[in-house]
């Protein structure tokens, strides 16, 4: 076992390796420990990624909970690049994403041409999704539950601070019906204490890639991003200042929130508008 920076990645596979443990013996972690004759820190280590398992402490740990040699190879394929400070995993994985965002303490995230996951309505989602084309048909429904799932740290007793950066251009793109968009415009006015509007006239950052920046309590940040082929984590000191200096500008070109909300609700007037019956924009 190797002591060594947590990931990401690591965090997810050792909690995957916690639940194979509680679901495929009736051991606790000592009584682990004791089976495999390591030291109860050794099995806390490993399940909470901050240490990492050699061949032979995988071997023994899935033994131990009923695994065979394919599953061993299957899952020592994956960790083998558990704890890089770079990696890149399949756009339809969720599972390290979600567990990131439900440990997160502080969450920035930039997006250029979609409403950011955490803040989409479910219709927006399903629109999304179908007009996108990103999503069979037939997967669709579950891709909207998954999204809405994330959505449940907002019902967390301690909530992450949460900063969403919106380039004006997400909010001129139509995705779905009006109805929709009015929807969304009204959830993101709900939630403009944590939104700020880039406006569609700061146009050179708009060529900046998505960005989301993770911060914990116990463990080193992370930057994220995403795009068809693959969802792209990194952890290295480059990389984060990097997304540390990407959200320094963004908080020098965005709106304010008061300004964001303004903007905001003149996308909301601007749908509701009628030439023939003129009402009045909301405030």
């Amino acid at each position: 076992m190797t002591a060594i920076i947590s990931t990401a990645y690591s965090r997810d596979l050792g909690d995957e390796l916690r639940h194979l443990r509680e679901t495929c013996t009736t051991l606790g972690g000592r009584s682990m420990a004791a089976q495999l004759g390591w030291d109860p820190s050794k099995v806390s280590n490993i399940e909470t990624g901050k240490a990492r398992a050699s061949d032979i402490d995988l071997a023994q740990y899935l033994s131990l909970c009923g695994k065979d040699l394919d599953f061993l190879q299957e899952f020592g394929n994956r960790y083998r690049h558990a704890f890089d400070l770079y990696f890149a995993q399949a756009p339809t994985n969720l599972r390290t994403l979600a567990m990131v965002e439900s440990m997160a303490k502080k969450i920035f995230a930039y997006e250029i041409l979609a409403i950011p996951g955490l803040l989409q309505t479910e219709a927006y989602v399903r629109a999304l999704f179908v007009e996108s084309g990103n999503v069979p048909l037939e997967d669709v429904e579950e891709g909207v539950k998954r999204r809405m799932q994330r959505q449940c740290i907002w019902q967390r007793p301690y909530r992450p601070e949460c900063v969403f950066y919106v380039h004006e251009l997400a909010l001129q793109m139509r995705v779905g019906d009006d109805k929709v968009m009015e929807d969304q415009y009204l959830r993101l006015l709900f939630n403009a204490h944590i939104l700020r509007v880039v406006p569609a006239n700061v146009r050179g950052i708009a060529f900046h890639s998505k960005c989301t920046q993770f911060e914990f309590a116990k463990a080193p940040p992370v930057a994220y991003t995403e795009a068809g082929l693959a969802k792209v984590w990194a952890q290295d000191g480059p990389a984060i200042a990097w997304s540390r200096s990407l959200f320094e500008r963004l908080d020098a070109v965005a709106l304010d929130e008061e300004q964001s909300k303004n903007r905001l609700a003149e996308y909301v007037s601007g749908l509701r508008e009628d030439p023939h019956d003129p009402r009045t924009d909301l405030a």
